[in-house]
């Protein structure tokens, strides 16, 4: 069977960790059903200049043509992106600049089975008229706020719900997604929930726990905070929430538009000597933080499927996270950790004393987190591709005419 995943999310030598979670996916379902052919077209917004100045942008024009990341070929089209506009013109504009590609890669000799797309807008509604195009079965994935918050704008709307109703199979990451694409489109196929899993090797717990806290400089009951500093993480909550909270650190992990704001923040309510700044950490880095700290705080306004959240389980750290979307799927025993029940300091101060109070045993969140490998996802995605290119052969397949 060959495979051709689709998506605008996906890592690459400029942006190492962009859409990672969709590489781990990718890479699981390649290490065990390693017949599969798998090809990615990763495609990017055109970008003229590569200059330093022009900040996240020079990056797109920095990304080679293609390149291989862990032996897959991963192709980076470009489209063009008009401002203001764009949003409504991308899946259009997207299709239009992959069409020749996609024919191109069939020529070449890459004739593909199905199309696993990730994300489904612009990236879904582009592939879906792409499928159709080229007579392909096509399997989308849902990821979290191309559901939960584009359908929002109307034309966005509409086109996501086209690509509900036509796409060959709906994917969702969680049961909530799975459940609001349904009432988004009540006509469209079947949805199915494929969870992410977690790499239970790369993240797990550390034998001598106190030798590597005196390593990182880590002492007291200490938190961890993971991902983009952006307001939907929650980080400013967090750090209000610590002045509260007497005698307990908090590291945060990550980099974005509110650096300095935080950093800010963290300066006019004296809490310099209880929260670090970490930076971009690569994964080695995460697992070490994870197995050191004494719990993960996550408190998102939006999450389709919180990647973190796992990883940490899998050192034997406990989580704390905003009960929202799929969350409270992943966080389903006490034995994992607890759900702050609504999104503000004071019960987000409340759960952290909760936890700090009666906190799991390491093991045993360890042995929540077991349950999450990647083995079932990558099953059952391939019995759902399986199928795709089943019914499509049989669809396509010449008519006897009766004599």
């Amino acid at each position: 069977m060959k495979i051709l995943v689709l998506t605008t999310l996906y890592p690459n030598s400029e942006q190492p960790r962009h859409g990672i979670f969709i590489e781990n996916r990718v890479l699981n379902f390649k290490a065990m059903y390693p017949d599969t052919e798998i090809r990615v077209m990763a495609a990017i917004p055109w970008f003229p200049f590569s200059f330093g100045i022009f900040g996240e942008y020079a990056k797109y024009a920095q990304i080679p043509a293609s390149e291989v990341r862990n032996n897959l070929t991963i192709d980076h089209p470009r489209y063009p992106v008009i401002p203001k506009i764009g949003m409504s013109l991308a899946p259009m504009l997207m299709a239009m600049a992959l069409l020749p590609k996609l024919k191109k890669l069939q020529r070449d000799g890459f004739d593909f089975d199905v199309i696993d797309c990730h994300y489904f807008f612009p990236d879904g509604v582009a592939a879906t008229w792409l499928a159709k195009k080229l007579g392909k079965p096509i399997a989308i994935t849902a990821r979290g706020s191309d559901i939960h918050l584009i359908p929002q704008y109307t034309l966005p709307r509409r086109m996501i719900k086209w690509a509900l109703r036509n796409c060959t199979q709906a994917i969702a990451v969680c049961k909530a997604l799975a459940d609001e694409m349904r009432h988004l489109a009540p006509h469209c196929k079947s949805v199915e929930v494929a969870r992410n899993g977690v790499d239970l090797i790369k993240f797990s717990p550390e034998e001598d726990r106190d030798k590597l806290r005196q390593k990182l400089g880590i002492t007291g009951f200490t938190l961890l905070s993971v991902g983009n500093l952006i307001e939907l993480k929650g980080h400013h909550l967090i750090i209000e929430a610590l002045t509260q909270l007497p005698n307990i650190h908090l590291c945060i992990a990550g980099h974005g538009p509110l650096e300095n704001s935080l950093k800010k923040q963290v300066k006019e309510l004296n809490l310099d000597n209880r929260v670090t700044f970490l930076g971009l950490l690569n994964q080695q880095q995460l697992r070490d933080y994870y197995a050191a700290s004494d719990a993960l705080v996550l408190a998102s306004s939006r999450e389709g499927w919180a990647n973190v959240l796992l990883e940490s389980m899998a050192c034997g750290t406990p989580v704390i996270a905003t009960a929202i979307w799929g969350t409270p799927e992943v966080v389903a025993s006490k034995e994992a950790g607890l759900l702050i029940p609504e999104r503000n300091v004071e019960q987000i101060r409340h759960t952290i004393q909760q936890l700090v109070e009666h906190p799991p045993v390491r093991s045993s969140v360890r042995q929540y987190a077991e349950q999450f490998s990647w083995q079932h996802t990558s099953d059952l995605l391939y019995t759902l591709f399986t199928n795709l290119v089943n019914q499509s052969h049989v669809q396509q397949a010449p008519r006897t005419q009766s004599l």
